[in-house]
C-alpha cells in the first residue's frame, strides 16, 4: 500500500526555488551580444531540485542534486540538465515517489519500510581534480560526473582510501595540483557500524588523485563545518558555534542550533601536518558559510569570507520556515558581509573588521590563485527581500578597498558568479564571469558573460535557455581541453 502524505509547503519549493523535473539537451542557442574570442570549455552549476513532491517535511539544502551545463565549442552553445544519480535517487525513482523527507532532521525513521534514509543528494558544488569532475555534498561521498552529457558515473572513494566524508568545499592548488579537504561527522559515529569517529579528518590528494595524507582534528563537540580555507603553507579550519544537538533529533528538530556562548575557533595546520600541531585562534561568536580566500603576508595569515553574526538553519526548513514578510531569512543578526580575520603566528593575536557593508555570499575569486594573495574578489549580492536572491554581482578591489556592481537588470536575479581567466590573460581580473540569471518578468532562464574588468556594463553575451534555471548553489567552468580529456 502506498502511504499519503499531505503536500508540503514551503517558499523554497515557489517562484524560482521551485524543482524543474524534464531533463533536457538543447543544441545551437541563440546568443545575444557575441562570445568572446576563445572561450570554449563547460559551465556546470549544481543545486537542489527534488524529482518527486517531498513528503514530511523540505529544507532547501535537502534536494536531489541537479547539475545545469552550458557548452561553449566552435563557436555555438548547448545547453543540458541531468540530476545527480545518487543512491537516494535512484530508488526514489525506481519507486516513481519520494521515499524519505528532504529535511535536515528528526531521528531515523524505524517504521519506514523503504529503510534508512541513504542521505547523500550529491547537490551543493563541484570540483574538478586529476582528470574528473565531482559532484559534491558534505555528508558523503563525491560523485563521479562524465563530460559532456553530465551522465552520472557513481560514488567516488578513491579506491577505497576516502575514509570520511568530503567537503563540498575542497581546495585545489593550481600552482602545486594538491587537492585539501576536510570531512566532519556531527554525531561521533559511523552510522553504518556504530564505531566511533573524529568529529573532524584532513586530508590531502596528489595531483595524481591519490590521497597522500589523513589525519584527524580534535573537536570537543560536533559541528557544522561547511568551508575552510588554504594559503600556501596551511589549511585554516572554522569550529564555528552550530552546534548538533541528538536530543533536538529526537525531537523531530532541526538539530543544528547557534550556541551564542561558544566562541569562534580558527584552527592553523600545515598542509601535510598531523591534526594534534593545529593552532588555534579565538574570536568572537559567529558563522560563515563561504569564504573567499586565505593568504599569508608577514607573521599573519589573512582570511577572507562573508561573516554573519548568527544563523537559523530553521528559517530553510517547511516544518519551521519563517514567513518572509513578517520575519525574512536574512535578519539583521544574519546579514552576510565580507570580512577579513588577521592571525598573528608570532603573538597569537586576532584582528578583525568588516571589510563592507553590503549583504551577500558565495563569494569567489580566480581559482588559479586560490590560497595566494589575490586583489579583487566576486560576491553575488542579496537584494533585501530578506530571501537569497541575488540582484547582481559586487567586484571587490581589496587592494584600494572599493567595489564596483553589475546590475543583473529590473526583477532579475542570478547567483554564485565564476570567474573564467582569457587565454593568455597577465592581470588577474582579466576575463570573464558567469551566471546564470532568472527574469521575473518573463519566468525565462539566460547563462549570462560578464566582462570582469567592466563589470558595471552590460553582459558582452547573453543565452536564453530552453527552460528555467532554478536558483542553486556552486558552479565550476571546465575548459575545452579538460572537457575532451576527462575521465
Amino acid at each position: 500500500m502506498v502511504m499519503q502524505h499531505e503536500r508540503v509547503s514551503s517558499p523554497y519549493l515557489e517562484g524560482n526555488f521551485g524543482p524543474v523535473r524534464e531533463e533536457v539537451t538543447a543544441e545551437d542557442l541563440k546568443v545575444i551580444g557575441e562570445l568572446p574570442e576563445g572561450l570554449e570549455g563547460m559551465f556546470v552549476r549544481n543545486g537542489p531540485n527534488p524529482q518527486f513532491d517531498p513528503i514530511k517535511g523540505y529544507h532547501w539544502f535537502g534536494g536531489d542534486g541537479m547539475l545545469h551545463g552550458v557548452r561553449i565549442k566552435d563557436g555555438n552553445v548547448s545547453y543540458r540538465n541531468r540530476y545527480v544519480q545518487t543512491e537516494r535517487w535512484r530508488r526514489e525513482n525506481e519507486a516513481g515517489r519520494a521515499l524519505w523527507p528532504s529535511t535536515l532532521g528528526g531521528p531515523p525513521d524505524p517504521d519506514n519500510p523503504a529503510g534508512p534514509n541513504p542521505a547523500n543528494q550529491g547537490n551543493t558544488a563541484l570540483v574538478w581534480h586529476d582528470g574528473r569532475l565531482l559532484a559534491l555534498w558534505e555528508g558523503g561521498d563525491p560523485h563521479h560526473i562524465a563530460l559532456p552529457g553530465l551522465e552520472t558515473c557513481g560514488r567516488y572513494n578513491y579506491g577505497g582510501s576516502l575514509v570520511h566524508a568530503f567537503t563540498a568545499h575542497p581546495k585545489v592548488d593550481e600552482k602545486t595540483g594538491e587537492m585539501m579537504f576536510f570531512g566532519y561527522n556531527m554525531l561521533g559515529m559511523d552510522m553504518r557500524t556504530g564505531q566511533q569517529v573524529p568529529f573532524l579528518q584532513y586530508s590531502v590528494a596528489s595531483p595524481q588523485g591519490e590521497i597522500v595524507h589523513t589525519t584527524p582534528i580534535e573537536l570537543p563537540v560536533g559541528v557544522m563545518m561547511h568551508d575552510f580555507a588554504v594559503t600556501e603553507r596551511y589549511s585554516i579550519f572554522m569550529n564555528l558555534p552550530l552546534v548538533f544537538s541528538m536530543e533536538r533529533a529526537m525531537k523531530g528538530e532541526n538539530p543544528l542550533y547557534f550556541d551564542r556562548d561558544r566562541p569562534s575557533q580558527f584552527g592553523l595546520l600545515p598542509r601535510r601536518a598531523s591534526g594534534d600541531r593545529v593552532r588555534w585562534f579565538e574570536s568572537p561568536a559567529c558563522y560563515v558559510f563561504h569564504v573567499l580566500n586565505a593568504f599569508e603576508e608577514g607573521d599573519e595569515v589573512v582570511l577572507d569570507g562573508c561573516r554573519m553574526n548568527s544563523v537559523d538553519l530553521g528559517a530553510l526548513d517547511s516544518r519551521t520556515a519563517l514567513n518572509p514578510e513578517t520575519k525574512p531569512l536574512i535578519d539583521r543578526d544574519s546579514e552576510q558581509t565580507l570580512y577579513r580575520w588577521r592571525f598573528n603566528l608570532a603573538t597569537g593575536d586576532v584582528k578583525e573588521g568588516r571589510l563592507d557593508d553590503a549583504t551577500g555570499d558565495f563569494p569567489r575569486v580566480n581559482d588559479f590563485e586560490v590560497g595566494y594573495k589575490t586583489r579583487f574578489g566576486y560576491v553575488a549580492r542579496f537584494d533585501g527581500s530578506g530571501m537569497p536572491q541575488s540582484d547582481g554581482v559586487l567586484k571587490y578591489d581589496l587592494e584600494k578597498e572599493t567595489s564596483r556592481f553589475h546590475h543583473h537588470g529590473s526583477r532579475r536575479y542570478g547567483g554564485e558568479a565564476v570567474f573564467v581567466p582569457r587565454e593568455g590573460a597577465t592581470a588577474e581580473d582579466d576575463g570573464w564571469l558567469m551566471t546564470y540569471v532568472y527574469d521575473h518578468n518573463s519566468g525565462d532562464s539566460e547563462f549570462v558573460v560578464i566582462n570582469a574588468q567592466d563589470v558595471e556594463s552590460e553582459p558582452v553575451a547573453r543565452v536564453p535557455l530552453p527552460q528555467r534555471v532554478p536558483y542553486g548553489f556552486h558552479g565550476a567552468w571546465i575548459p575545452e581541453e579538460r572537457v575532451t580529456q576527462s575521465r
